[in-house]
């Protein structure tokens, strides 16, 4: 293994660890086990509240980011029907809750067809996206409104997992391009279906030909890396 040269090191991210804090960890143990300091970066940021698939690369392999960042991505999203919250996920509370009895699993079939191709998608405003040199979120964040433009993304599949008529709560894969906002298409989806949505759960678990299954755990990253030759620093 050498950090240097490039290396290209798959995790399975936890809940509520930031990709920075996240890749901030996984380079300190690298840095150590290397006598010297890594270079590294991410492949595509995973929100704090979602799991899985983050890729990390080392070296002269960051020079691949760009391209790595581009891979398809796979997502299993646990949605609740009925309630919102201000970031679309449960980093807020509800702030407000819509009517589900017309809501069944063959509207569902229906409505989610028109989610499929290329598409328009709004970013939520919780969100890293910049506004005049500033995250939307830090404007959100001291309590001031931010309009996003919608963008271009992809979506190649989505399949229902489950639906709980009882709980209203719904179960999704999603195959999709770069850029692709789960968070938004809960919001999206929640208004199709003339009600709302937000995410209670979120795991990546492919990145590109990089499935959850060949993932490194986060927290036995160290007793991994322990069991690798590094060819390290001098």
């Amino acid at each position: 293994m050498n950090f240097k040269e490039g290396v290209l090191i798959p995790i399975d991210k936890p809940y509520s660890v930031s990709s920075f804090k996240a890749l901030a960890h996984i380079r300190y143990l690298c840095t150590q086990a290397n006598n010297g300091k890594v270079k590294m970066g991410h492949a595509g940021t995973l929100d704090p509240l979602a799991t899985g698939v983050l890729v990390l690369v080392t070296g002269k392999m960051t020079k691949q980011i760009e391209t790595l960042q581009a891979h398809t991505k796979e997502y299993v999203a646990t949605l609740q029907l009925g309630a919102t919250t201000p970031s679309y996920d449960m980093e807020h509370e509800v702030n407000e809750t819509f009517p589900t009895e017309h809501i069944t699993r063959q509207l569902i079939e229906e409505t989610i067809p028109q989610f499929v191709g290329n598409i328009q998608q709004i970013p939520p405003t919780y969100s890293a996206v910049k506004v005049n040199g500033k995250r939307a979120f830090d404007y959100r964040r001291k309590g001031k409104d931010v309009q996003l433009s919608a963008k271009n993304i992809r979506i190649d599949e989505i399949e229902i997992i489950q639906f709980d008529e009882t709980t209203m709560q719904l179960s999704l894969r999603v195959v999709c391009g770069k850029g692709t906002y789960i968070r938004a298409l809960a919001r999206d989806i929640g208004r199709a279906l003339e009600s709302g949505a937000y995410l209670t759960a979120l795991r990546r678990t492919r990145s590109g030909n990089i499935s959850i299954e060949n993932c490194i755990s986060y927290e036995r990253f160290e007793e991994w890396l322990n069991q690798q030759t590094i060819k390290k620093e001098i």
